[in-house]
């Protein structure tokens, strides 16, 4: 071989390494997922509010829940316009925050296709207001388009954007629909306030323009997080209770949040809890054994949307039943509730969830109270606490009821109508969860979690 056909065989060499070079590091640059989109400002990292440093790519970390609404019903009063016209910006409290952030919009109840044709997503300003803080508005896209038509009965997800979403914060989500879709999908009893404008007003970062309020959530069920600041979602499948109905509003004082506030102070000081988000799937109303059309489908019925349908769930908390006991009008079967809750643990065990399972707590003074449905309550009590039923158990009776008369509440945790509990009751509730409990199923050795 000459000096000349060598040295062309060399440079061959050379320039077929670097094509390999480029083409793999192609390859791995792809795996992560695109990056904000080009010419779309909305869409581009911003520094969070404070000053600190741009949000990491959103391709860091895992998807987890960190808050979550299950819808409900067809809003009243929004069967014929729906919302066309306005922009409607739901406003939401974070369990855990993230580098990145999709959302999940719902047409469950709509009777006609719900077209979007604008959607944003921002850190609020603060004060639970419709303001956004500076540079944090994203525009959403879905399948990279910023239009998107649920039909009904559907839902949609958005693409994930970078966005420094902080803990313990609150989010606005805006939408826009230039026409009705018939009933508003909604969630009822938020105790926090949401707003609505006239006309097409998603990105503005003012909350000027939003002189509506509304005490329901519209659309949005569902805000996720991407990130390394937690590894796990638990979900808080329950009734009014659960929902937080008479909690203070605007305050974040439902005992899921609660529970979140422990959770990020277990974190922060180093103890060996877990890591998770915490969604609220509560339904005022809501039953084991039945649908209504005013409550939502039942536990079992909604389990593989609101439980299943959330992201890396490790831990479901299930307080359900009272309504069966109160909202039957001969006498609730105690054997039927055990069987409803036991078909919801043997779904989550077989898609590797624990169930954490709550006693049902006392409601002596309600309007429904009768001896009756007090001794359904304790049969289903004394089943949930022999074990066998739940990986475990947290007895939430036994931190509510009065030690005089067990049948009621203790005052300081009633809100006044003797089932749901006051701020203080919520917290107590929240308190009385072993965080040891809410590890994942794999950490079990009892026989429940082989059931």
């Amino acid at each position: 071989m000459t000096r000349h056909k060598g040295y062309a065989l060399l440079c061959a060499v050379v320039a077929l390494v670097v094509a390999l070079s480029a083409a793999i590091y192609a390859v791995a640059a792809a795996d992560h997922g695109p990056g904000p989109r080009t010419g779309d400002a909305l869409a581009a990292p911003a520094a969070p509010p404070g000053g600190a440093g741009p949000a990491a790519p959103a391709s860091t970390g895992v998807w987890v829940g960190t808050w979550g609404a299950s819808p409900v019903g067809g809003e009243p009063g929004t069967e014929s316009t729906g919302m066309a016209g306005r922009t409607v910006r739901n406003l939401v409290h974070t369990s855990v925050g993230g580098t990145g952030a999709r959302v999940t919009l719902s047409n469950l109840y709509g009777t006609r296709p719900l077209t979007l044709t604008h959607a944003t997503l921002a850190v609020a300003a603060g004060d639970h207001g419709p303001a956004t803080a500076p540079g944090t508005l994203r525009r959403l896209t879905f399948g990279g388009a910023t239009t998107v038509t649920v039909p009904p009965g559907g839902q949609t997800v958005s693409d994930p954007v970078a966005l420094a979403v902080p803990h313990d914060g609150d989010v606005v989500v805006s939408t826009y629909s230039p026409t009705s879709s018939g009933p508003v999908t909604y969630h009822p009893h938020a105790r926090q306030t949401s707003y609505v404008a006239d006309g097409e007003h998603t990105a503005d970062e003012s909350g000027t323009a939003y002189t509506g309020t509304t005490v329901h959530w519209r659309y949005l069920t569902a805000l996720d997080v991407l990130g390394t600041e937690a590894d796990g979602t638990v979900v808080a499948l329950g009734d009014s209770i659960t929902d937080g109905v008479t909690a203070t509003a605007d305050a974040d004082r439902r005992w899921p949040d609660v529970l979140a506030e422990r959770l990020r102070g277990a974190a922060r000081s180093g103890a060996d809890a877990p890591r998770y988000g915490v969604v609220n799937e509560g339904i005022s109303g809501n039953r084991v054994l039945a649908d209504d059309p005013l409550r939502g489908a039942s536990g079992p019925h909604r389990f593989a949307r609101d439980v299943l349908g959330r992201p890396n769930v490790k831990v479901v908390i299930i307080d359900l039943g009272v309504n069966d006991i109160l909202r039957d009008p001969g006498r609730a079967d105690p054997d039927a509730i055990v069987a409803g809750l036991r078909t919801l643990v043997e779904r989550a065990h077989a898609h590797g969830i624990k169930v954490v399972g709550s006693t049902l707590t006392p409601f002596r003074g309600h309007r429904g109270y009768r001896a009756d449905r007090e001794d359904v309550r304790r049969r289903v009590n004394d089943a949930i606490r022999e074990g066998g039923l739940y990986d475990t158990v947290v007895d939430f009776d036994e931190a509510l009821r009065d030690p005089y008369d067990p049948r009621s509440l203790r005052p300081e945790y009633d809100s006044g109508d003797h089932l749901h509990p006051s701020d203080l009751g919520y917290r107590t509730m929240a308190r009385t969860l072993d965080l040891a409990d809410l590890g994942d199923l794999t950490d079990l050795t009892g026989s429940a979690a082989r059931a």
